[in-house]
């Protein structure tokens, strides 16, 4: 069977550096596929759809919520010349019902374990509409090293410098934040990898930068002691969300190769300022996401907050405003008191306002996304910023021996026109 698998393009925030990682979820998925499964990939972004190649069935993956509109327009195209197509991943499961329009087939869940079922009817010529597995999470011994073979690597690099692999060591999130869906996607319950097959897949990986994409790695102290610990060795260096804010297992992330951390900063506490500080202590670097919008948020507050994250010397700010994604709790309250202005789902890129505010107008807040992105980085552009953060990580593979030769030339100029341009 020949396996088409495509992941739509979506649109970068506003002002946001235009480079690509290589996306998690096909690679997974494309794991959980039987051996005799001929699987090709077509990374919208980066390259355009061949939609004359033929095909048994087409696959298509979608992340976000700004990708399922350009996903149903796949799907008709495919479906128009009689090829069967089936949805997974989180925006997916998001718009299940809209998508089931578009769609012969569409998987919510986790897909280890069932997709030998799922092809089974697919050659029979008898697909069911749904396969909902949403409550049913398969063993987590059964998530196996990710096809990252069938990426084309030439494609995810910027500039000259070698892009993140993303990999993960568990699923499930405790929490159960504001603007999330991960309780209704995956669960309250944590669900970590053994430790041993986490740790040789991010072994396997021909590229020594990582992104350990899990909702949050700050969930149980003992294991992520255990994974750093173990993590040691490999002289990776990584990024990754939250990290317990504890003295011992910071320093054990240091020494595993920590090199930045995406960290909500959601309000202007000592708290907050006290984690960003030790974080640097450990000399991990901090990209702070921030999002506008919430609603205590006044136009003086937000004025006020952009104050204090230039004042605890953040590396990185990832700006977004609100977006009520489906089946998050923001959505629900949302919608329930009439404040939901728009339901077209292109809009929902997290830089455009889709709401009623409490204390301003969508106008206003508009205004002050703008504002909050241009004071944060009028002293040093986002390109700058993140210059210099790679600058250091060759730094650190150089001393320890795993900067790859091959690139340095490349990668200095690249550095070098980046900050003349600055």
């Amino acid at each position: 069977m020949k396996f088409k698998l495509i992941y739509p393009r979506w649109p970068k925030l506003k002002g946001q550096t235009e480079f690509h990682l290589p996306p998690h979820g096909p690679v997974v998925f494309a794991a959980a596929l039987p051996g005799e499964v001929s699987v090709v990939f077509t990374d919208e972004n980066l390259e355009p759809i061949d939609f004359d190649d033929p095909a048994d069935l087409v696959g298509i993956s979608m992340m976000l919520t700004v990708q399922v509109k350009r996903g149903w327009e796949i799907a008709d195209r495919f479906r128009e010349k009689g090829i069967p197509v089936i949805f997974g991943g989180i925006a997916a499961m998001l718009h299940a019902e809209e998508t089931l329009a578009h769609a012969d087939a569409v998987f919510l869940g986790e897909a280890e374990g069932r997709m030998e079922a799922v092809l089974a009817d697919a050659r029979a010529g008898r697909l069911k509409p749904v396969y909902d597995y949403l409550n049913d999470p398969p063993p987590i011994e059964l998530v196996g090293t990710a096809r990252r073979d069938i990426l084309k690597r030439e494609l995810y690099n910027y500039k000259g410098v070698q892009m993140f692999d993303l990999v993960h060591a568990s699923r499930g999130c405790r929490f159960n934040c504001y603007p999330c869906a991960v309780a209704y996607l995956g669960g309250r319950r944590f669900r970590p990898r053994p430790i041993e097959k986490a740790v040789a897949e991010m072994a396997a990986i021909d590229n020594p930068r990582l992104f350990i994409v899990d909702n949050s790695l700050a969930q149980d102290t003992q294991w992520e002691k255990d994974l750093f610990r173990e993590m040691i060795p490999l002289k990776k260096k990584w990024c990754s969300h939250p990290i317990e804010d504890d003295p011992a297992v910071l320093d054990l992330a240091a020494r595993a190769g920590a090199w930045y951390v995406y960290q909500a900063v959601f309000d202007t506490s000592d708290h907050i300022r006290e984690r960003i500080r030790r974080y640097h202590d450990h000399g991990i670097a901090v990209e702070g996401t921030i999002l506008l919008g919430l609603d205590h948020h006044t136009e003086d507050y937000i004025r006020r907050f952009i104050d204090f994250l230039l004042e605890i010397d953040l590396d990185l700010a990832e700006f977004t405003i609100l977006a009520p994604f489906p089946h998050t709790r923001a959505f629900e309250e949302l919608q329930a008191q009439g404040r939901i202005l728009s339901y077209d789902w292109d809009e929902y890129t997290a830089d455009r306002v889709v709401y009623q505010p409490r204390y301003m107008s969508p106008e206003k807040l508009q205004e002050l996304f703008d504002y909050a992105r241009d004071a944060f980085y009028r002293e040093a552009s986002q390109a700058i910023r993140m210059t210099r953060l790679y600058q250091r990580v060759i730094e650190r593979e150089i001393a320890d021996g795993t900067y790859r030769p091959r690139r340095r030339e490349k990668a200095g100029r690249a550095f070098g026109r980046e900050i003349a341009r600055g």
